[in-house]
């Protein structure tokens, strides 16, 4: 059994899986799940688990070398914004940008986050 890490057993095989520029998305609950794309749905009530901490628990396990979020995010969530760019570098694209790029995302980790504009993709980098 891991000691340290990602311990979700499915959130850790697909990472295991990911090669260099996959991609991933962490989503809040209200974020479409695209036909076909993996769904990891950690969500069992409004708010948990929260955005932020199943983005520290993916960043401290997946090398990632790209960052997207909503630009509409500014405005509408300015502390989750805070939060992300606290954590990592981001680009910001229109949320309907975020939503066209989730179509061809290797996984998307579902939480139950319910602010808005809570989602991010992050691109898989290499770690050499």
């Amino acid at each position: 059994m891991k000691k340290q890490g990602m311990i979700n057993r499915d959130i850790a095989a697909s990472l295991a899986g990911f090669g260099h520029t996959d991609r991933l998305v962490i989503a809040d609950c209200g974020l479409p799940i695209p036909k076909g794309v993996p769904c990891i749905d950690l969500s069992y009530e409004l708010g948990k688990p929260s955005f932020v901490d199943i983005l520290d628990a993916v960043i401290a396990d997946f090398q990632h070398e790209a960052a997207f979020i909503a630009g509409e995010i500014e405005l509408a969530n300015p502390e989750i914004e805070s939060k992300i760019k606290e954590r990592t570098a981001v680009s910001c694209i229109t949320h309907e940008e975020l939503k066209e790029m989730s179509r061809d995302a290797k996984l998307i980790i579902r939480t139950g986050e319910a602010t808005p504009y809570a989602n991010i993709v992050l691109q898989s980098g290499v770690i050499f």
